[in-house]
């Protein structure tokens, strides 16, 4: 077991080098000078930033500046923000798009899990067909028209019943967290829906259900300790990525709600060309995504001993 955790943290490495690589040269690609006087970045700033990043040295050189701050944890200062470091940024924003996302995370997994079960269930009755209309609207509805949508409803919704139910905006309470956190895992919920009902349905007919059923065993029993057991593997399998992408790509959602979340400070560094934020942020995110993956195959493993042996 050791050797596998060994094997994908040295893969998890060579990953994350090649996000911060690509991102690196991706932004030098960028025309355009991140030091413009319009930025209110003095004579004397420009040299001192041209100096601590290399700015006034080849690209190369540059880029082995850049790995050396980034392996001591260093992502820089940035750009337009006086006085501000990256990581100081990441520091106190990410938290906030982190509690959003485990919030649309369980919304999402528990959605996706229990409607999958209910539609293998039903199948080709009722409720398998008004889930499956559901979950095609999920899938479809980009989640800035949710959002936009599910903020048009709380303002009717409070206008009828003259208070407030729910916040329209903001951050601060779990009341503000409940709309956003729903409309940033639907799409993930319709997914997982999707993926737990093909594999439930596998399940629904292999011998050993047949089996069991033939023995008397209780059908609660064999729901519970046969087909949701097995049918949850492959949902276990894209949590790992399904957490990272909820939690890295709220940037609209956070956008729309007014929510002081990472995503925020994301969406202006690309708007005022910040190459420290930009590049800190994405490889944060890269690195947060690829450390998930990794979590989620060692659980596997522990869940099923043959993704050890292959």
């Amino acid at each position: 077991m050791w050797g596998y955790i060994f094997k994908r943290l040295v893969q998890g490495i060579i990953t994350v080098w090649f996000i911060a690589t690509a991102t690196f040269f991706a932004m030098h690609s960028v025309p355009g000078d991140p030091l413009l006087n319009d930025r209110a970045v003095t004579p004397q700033m420009r040299a001192n930033l041209e100096a601590k990043y290399g700015l006034d040295k080849p690209v190369l050189t540059q880029y082995f500046v850049y790995l050396g701050n980034l392996s001591r944890g260093d992502f820089g200062i940035s750009f337009t923000q006086e006085n501000r470091q990256v990581n100081d940024i990441i520091r106190q924003h990410f938290p906030v798009s982190a509690i959003l996302g485990v919030l649309a995370v369980v919304f999402a997994a528990a959605g996706g899990v229990l409607f999958g079960a209910l539609t293998a269930l039903y199948r080709n009755r009722l409720p398998d067909y008004i889930i499956m209309f559901l979950v095609i609207l999920g899938i479809s509805v980009p989640s800035f028209v949710l959002a936009a949508l599910s903020q048009l409803a709380l303002v009717n919704l409070n206008s009828l019943f003259a208070t407030n139910i729910l916040p329209v905006a903001g951050w601060g309470t779990i009341r503000h967290m409940l709309v956003p956190a729903l409309v940033l895992g639907l799409g993930t919920m319709a997914y997982l829906t999707r993926l737990m009902r093909s594999s439930m349905l596998e399940i629904i007919n292999s011998d050993y259900v047949r089996t069991a059923r033939a023995k008397g065993v209780p059908p609660a029993r064999i729901f519970a300790r046969h087909q949701l057991r097995n049918a949850i593997l492959p949902v276990v399998t894209v949590l790992g990525p399904a957490i990272a992408a909820i939690t890295t790509g709220g940037f609209v959602v956070e956008l729309v709600f007014a929510i002081p979340g990472l995503g925020r400070y994301f969406v202006e560094a690309v708007q005022q060309l910040d190459y420290t934020v930009i590049m800190g942020t994405t490889v944060f995110y890269g690195a947060f995504l690829v450390f998930m993956v990794i979590v989620v195959d060692v659980i596997y493993g522990f869940i099923d001993p043959k993704v050890r042996l292959e």
